[in-house]
This record gives C-alpha cells, sequence and structure tokens, in this order.
C-alpha cells in the first residue's frame, strides 16, 4: 500500500526543492560539526598549562635606577604594594615569586653524552596555579629526596644554538633532559643536605627555575629560620590587556613588565575576538539553514495539500499517508550526517597539519564530540521533521473529518 502511495505522491515532489533540503541540511550540518570540531581540537592551546592564549599573565618588577643601586634601595614589593595592585580593576590575581634564602649548588651528570657542568644556581617559586606546565609530578612533601624542577624552555635554547654549537657539544632535546642526573646541594643556617633534582618540566611563561611552593616553604624554614622572603617580582594576571590603566598604573608606581607581555596580551585578545566573531557567524548560519529546512518541509506539505486531502478520503489513514514523507526525510537526514562527517574529517586533517606544524606540542585529539554532536543533530532534525509532517497530515484529516 505504501508503494502505491509513494507512485501518488513522488509525481508531484519537486527535485529542486529536495535539492535545496538536501543542501541546506548539509551546509548546516558541516558548518556545525566543523565548528565544534575545530573549537575542541584548538582549545588545549587556550586552555592548558603551557598553553600560548590561557589567562593573560604580566611578570612585574619595580625599576632599577642608578641612584637606588648606589643606596642599596630594597627593590622588593611590600605586602601594601602588593594589596594596592590587587585591588585594581584590571587585576584578576596575584601570586609573588618566593626567592631562596639559602644556597644552592647543582651537579649535571649526562653519562652518554659526556657533559659534566657544575654551577651555582638559585631557586624562585611561585604557586601552583600560575605554573604553565603539567602539574602531576609537581610535587613535595618533607622528607622526600627528590626535588621536581622546571626551568625556561629559553635557557635550552640557549644551551643548544649558543653553548653547544660553540663549543661543538651535542644538542639536547626536551626528552633526553629527562636523562639527567642533577645533584642539588643546598646549604644555609649551617647545615648542609644533598638532593637529587629531576627536570619536570619547560616554561614558556616564567623565566627563573622554579620549585614546588611547598619545598620552598620547607625550605627557607628549614635554612633560613626567622628570616622572611620578600618578593622581588609578582606575577598579575589581568581581564584585558589592552586595557589603558594597566600602562598608566605602572607608569605611576615605576613598575616594569618582562619581555613583551603587554603586545603580546593585545595580539591574543584579537585572536580570542576574532574566533568569536567566526564561530558566531557560524551559528547563526547554521539556525538559518535549518529554519530553511522546516520552510522546505512546510512547502512541499503546502503544495501536496489536495492530493493528501483526497487520499484520506478514500480511506487511507494518516500513518501511511505520512510514512513515505518519514521515511524521505529521515533517508536524507542520514546521507547528509554521512557526508557532513566526511567533510569534517577531511578538513580537520588539513587543519591538523597546519596546527601542528606550528605548535609541535599540540596533542592530538579525536572526533568524538563531531560524530556525537552530528548524530544528536540527526536525531533531533529528524523528529522535527516527522512531528512536523504528522502534525499537518493530522490538521489535514481534521479538516477532513469535520466536513
Amino acid at each position: 500500500m505504501n508503494k502505491l502511495i509513494w507512485k501518488l505522491l513522488r509525481s508531484h515532489i519537486s527535485p529542486a526543492q529536495l535539492a535545496g533540503f538536501f543542501l541546506a541540511n548539509l551546509f548546516g550540518m558541516l558548518i556545525v560539526l566543523l565548528s565544534l570540531q575545530f573549537y575542541y581540537d584548538i582549545i588545549p592551546l587556550f586552555t592548558r598549562g603551557d598553553s600560548f592564549m590561557k589567562q593573560e599573565y604580566l611578570i612585574v618588577t619595580k625599576q632599577i635606577n642608578t641612584l637606588g643601586s648606589l643606596t642599596g634601595k630594597n627593590n622588593t614589593f611590600s605586602e601594601e604594594e602588593i594589596a594596592e595592585l590587587k585591588q585594581q580593576d584590571f587585576t584578576k590575581s596575584i601570586g609573588a615569586f618566593t626567592p631562596s634564602l639559602f644556597n644552592v649548588s647543582a651537579g649535571l651528570n649526562m653519562q652518554q653524552t659526556n657533559i659534566r657542568l657544575s654551577t651555582e644556581m638559585f631557586f624562585e617559586a611561585v604557586p601552583d596555579e600560575y605554573v604553565d606546565v603539567d602539574l602531576k609530578d609537581w610535587n613535595f612533601t618533607e622528607g622526600d629526596r627528590l626535588i621536581p624542577i622546571i626551568i625556561p624552555r629559553n635557557y635550552l635554547n640557549l644551551y643548544n644554538f649558543g653553548f653547544a654549537q660553540s663549543r661543538n657539544l651535542p644538542k639536547l632535546s626536551e626528552g633526553l633532559m629527562g636523562l639527567i642526573n642533577m645533584n642539588i646541594q643546598l646549604y644555609g643556617n649551617g647545615q648542609a643536605e644533598t638532593f637529587k633534582g629531576e627536570i619536570a618540566g619547560f616554561s614558556n611563561r616564567l623565566n627563573t627555575i622554579l620549585v614546588p611552593q611547598s619545598f620552598m616553604d620547607w625550605a627557607n624554614k628549614h635554612f633560613a629560620p626567622g628570616q622572611q622572603a620578600h618578593p622581588s617580582r609578582l606575577i598579575v594576571e589581568v581581564k584585558n590587556p589592552t586595557d589603558p590603566a594597566i600602562a598608566e598604573y605602572f607608569s605611576q608606581h615605576r613598575y616594569e613588565t618582562e619581555g613583551e607581555g603587554l603586545n603580546a596580551g593585545k595580539t591574543t585578545s584579537f585572536l580570542r575576538m576574532t574566533t568569536a566573531i567566526i564561530m558566531g557567524v557560524g551559528l547563526v548560519i547554521s539556525a538559518l539553514s535549518f529554519y530553511i529546512l522546516m520552510l522546505s518541509i512546510f512547502l512541499l506539505l503546502q503544495k501536496n495539500s489536495l492530493k493528501l486531502q483526497n487520499l484520506l478520503l478514500i480511506g487511507y489513514s494518516p500513518a501511511n499517508v505520512t510514512a513515505p514523507y518519514c521515511l524521505l526525510t529521515i533517508v536524507l537526514n542520514l546521507l547528509v550526517l554521512i557526508l557532513a562527517i566526511c567533510g569534517v574529517a577531511w578538513l580537520r586533517a588539513y587543519y591538523m597539519d597546519f596546527l601542528q606544524a606550528l605548535f609541535p606540542q599540540m596533542e592530538a585529539t579525536t572526533c568524538w564530540p563531531s560524530l556525537l554532536t552530528g548524530i544528536l543533530i540527526f536525531a533531533l532534525v529528524s523528529l522535527l521533521n516527522v512531528f512536523a509532517i504528522r502534525r499537518k497530515i493530522d490538521q489535514i484529516w481534521k479538516g477532513q473529518a469535520g466536513m
């Protein structure tokens, strides 16, 4: 019976309308899935610990002038100055660099490369939330003999492209740095202790040799009891790096920022704004395309309303009349889903190659977000299509019953 109904209705179906239905649905599905997948792929660059676009951080120091150097003026930040900076509208949070109050000596030994180095060094610590590497191994408890250490990535670059190259020494990768055996000697308060050091990561944000805050608090108390560690540097998370109040406040208080933090922050804000605009446009286009789909179904039913009335009058049930239209829309939506997922996979392979070349530390993600979302959209759109068709058929049936 359904075959006979389909033959009768097929002559009234416009191929142009079906093509418009199919292309609009495909275009909308592709935009939504591609936008979602791209966001899922790129979001680690914004939110991960070593992100280049996570929050906006500025490393703040006091200006050092000739007179202050000659008179031995202290360039540390007082609690009052930190509290005042924290109260500024542009500030989200502040972390202080805690300096070591003891002497540190490190010996490096890599048997595989015959490299042996010994040097005096220093340690600093910041609260864990400001550390831009994986914190999985970033911990210390009293009694441990292993100290996790984070060094700036540019230190490794200086060694590879400066020291090692000038002396024909082998260059070191970040993975090879894990082979380093580091002996750490700590001196202070008439005591000396030896620890093992392990490089836990490389920082792009913090230009210092970092140890966990828990270790620094214990070591300062143990090797320099009674002394107070006053920070000479602050790490400030700001709301908007383009805010002119930041530069004005720093100028008035003779504060300086390390590197190009403000300029980098402006670039970050611009990229975020551009990404948000593109995603917003995609969502608007997607919403309009879904609206066009529903309108196409309505127009198709409206065009065939006379034929539907005749079929209902001769005894066909609304379910029999509805079935071919429902089957048609579900098949079209399924084809759209398959083609959209294939399109996302193809485009994703292209842009992932580009992103991984640009950011080698970028980790691969999966296509599950777009796949699950596509299935959800397919189910939702199909249900809406079926509901719209059944509702229209019921209206026609009730109209005929009233006659």
